[in-house]
């Protein structure tokens, strides 16, 4: 990889995209579906990861390939036939305010080439794309990026809402490294994949537990 610092930028937590504050749907799976340790945490996880994370990653990958050849119409349907793949109004929303927290923050420090057309509030997984681009990145990079945002986020948030020990937590995501790093080889693979022919596995249950968890009048995150 030619530019791994890049890689490692863009999928440090620490970059003020907003991730911080989201849990990516443990929350209200810890409370609705009663997620109680790490081995559940880690099924958790692996499912979200081979689903709405397959979803999200294929995506960053075709927006990372249509960044790079400029075809900013392709940008604008991406982000309009993921839209469609989600089904839930409350996760719409979260995934718009996150693409627009990590566009605003990306292009403070890198010049992102966005399409006139386009909204300022693309979808998560596109910007994620064109962010990759910018940065001289694969679209199977792009993916991975997406991969590791998709289970870290909900991990980080296990260990304040589960209290489980942190180093647990981290073990079962060392334990998921060899599986993200071959779903971001098939996400890479849709890099030139048609809209219309790009996966859309669902995911119900986190569909739900998103719509129930927008309504709590306490909660510690986002999502």
């Amino acid at each position: 990889m030619a530019h791994s610092a890049a890689l490692l930028l863009l999928a440090d937590g620490r970059l003020p995209a907003g991730g911080y504050a989201h849990s990516g749907g443990l929350e209200p799976t810890v409370h609705i579906h009663g997620l109680t340790d790490v081995a559940g945490l880690e099924d958790f996880l692996e499912g979200r990861a081979a689903t709405a994370g397959l979803v999200a990653a294929s995506f960053a990958a075709a927006a990372c390939r249509a960044a790079q050849t400029r075809q900013h119409a392709l940008l604008c349907e991406l982000d309009r036939q993921l839209d469609v793949r989600t089904p839930s109004k409350a996760t719409r929303a979260v995934s718009r305010a996150l693409g627009r927290q990590l566009l605003r923050a990306v292009t403070s420090i890198r010049s992102i080439d966005v399409p006139a057309q386009a909204r300022r509030d693309m979808h998560q997984p596109v910007v994620y794309g064109m962010a990759a681009a910018a940065f001289g990145l694969a679209p199977t990079e792009a993916a991975l990026i997406v991969l590791h945002e998709s289970v870290a986020g909900p991990a980080a948030a296990a260990v304040k809402v589960l209290s489980v020990d942190p180093f647990a937590v981290q073990a079962a995501l060392a334990r998921l490294t060899d599986f993200l790093d071959t779903l971001a080889q098939q996400a890479g693979e849709h890099a030139d994949t048609p809209p219309d022919d790009l996966p859309a596995l669902g995911t119900p249950l986190l569909d739900l537990a998103a719509e129930h968890h927008r309504n709590w009048g306490v909660r510690l995150f986002a999502s």
